[in-house]
């Protein structure tokens, strides 16, 4: 095995879709950052607002790959993590959404802890609301009997100090996670079954699976500006939302074990629809069967579920 180096090389990872005016804070604090080895690369998802040339121009150094499709957010990942890991034999890749302003030591703080532990797959740390900035987005998720990935660990909390130690966390979102070379070559990626919400979950199930950890660094710290690309609520969200959780739990669970959260999911549907009734909300109407429709198609296509379940 090949020895690592006590300053890795890193690839940070930023996927923008038509997000021209996001990159400013995004790439300007990674490129501020106090690590000594590593590359900031902007994926170019198939942008129409002029992304790539914005980029050039502004700043020289940081490398563009671009897509001439939108190949979704699994897919455009993907795309450079393959770039990354086998063009140029990153030890860590970072990957990162757009709408984001990072700490100066967030790469170094998730190098150090990826170091300084065993069999890593995914490094975060404290994810704060850029509106609110010492307020807590995520520090990592819970562990649910039910559900698997339970609730987020510090939402809303005032940061007091209580989330400082490095710490082995049973699960996490994907704002920033810091991706190590032995979890790429074992696993390949996001899964592009799940183009938008879920694909986090599915590949830290994945790497579970296969024997990884997942670590907090509590000095790695990141601005977040909430879901500014798909929209924090939008009727396309809503989609995903219904849609994606679900295959993932029938993907990787027996029916006994994700029949809760099915209940749960079906159940918030039919709320959520006399919400939207009510609100002249239609298309969330629409766009949130058709996302569970489309799963319980899934389901049934790939033996993970039984009209008679379905109905139960």
């Amino acid at each position: 095995m090949k020895k690592m180096s006590s300053s890795p090389f890193v690839t940070v990872l930023i996927l923008s879709y038509n997000g021209k005016k996001l990159l400013d804070d995004s790439i300007s604090s990674y490129l501020a950052n106090d690590y000594v080895n590593f590359e900031v690369v902007v994926i170019d998802n198939g942008s129409s607002d002029g992304t790539k040339e914005y980029v050039a121009n502004k700043w020289p150094s940081v490398k563009l790959l671009r897509s001439e499709v939108n190949l979704k957010y699994s897919g455009g990942f993907n795309f450079g993590l393959k770039y990354a890991f086998t063009e140029k034999k990153s030890d860590y890749v970072l990957i990162t959404n757009n709408d984001v302003k990072v700490d100066d030591k967030l790469i170094s703080s998730t190098v150090a802890t990826a170091l300084n532990n065993t069999k890593v797959g995914f490094v975060v740390g404290k994810v704060y609301y850029y509106e609110e900035p010492n307020t807590f987005q995520t520090c990592g998720r819970k562990f649910d009997e039910r559900n698997l990935r339970g609730l987020d660990r510090g939402f809303k909390e005032i940061d007091n100090g209580q989330f400082d130690d490095e710490v082995e966390i049973p699960w996490c979102d994907d704002v920033f996670w810091l991706v190590s070379r032995e979890l790429y070559k074992t696993t390949h990626g996001y899964n592009t079954e799940f183009a938008f919400q879920g694909e986090d979950f599915e590949w830290q199930l994945r790497a579970k699976k296969a024997g990884f950890k997942i670590y907090f660094s509590p000095k790695a710290k990141l601005w977040h500006k909430e879901s500014m690309s798909i929209g924090k609520k939008s009727a396309f969200k809503s989609y995903y939302d219904f849609r994606n959780p679900l295959i993932v739990h029938m993907m990787h669970r027996n029916y006994n074990n994700y029949k809760y959260y099915f209940k749960m999911k079906r159940k918030n549907l039919i709320v959520q629809t006399i919400k939207n009734i009510m609100r002249f909300k239609f298309v969330y109407v629409i766009k949130s069967w058709s996302g569970f429709l489309s799963a319980l198609k899934w389901g049934v296509k790939n033996k993970r579920i039984t009209i008679t379940q379905i109905l139960k």
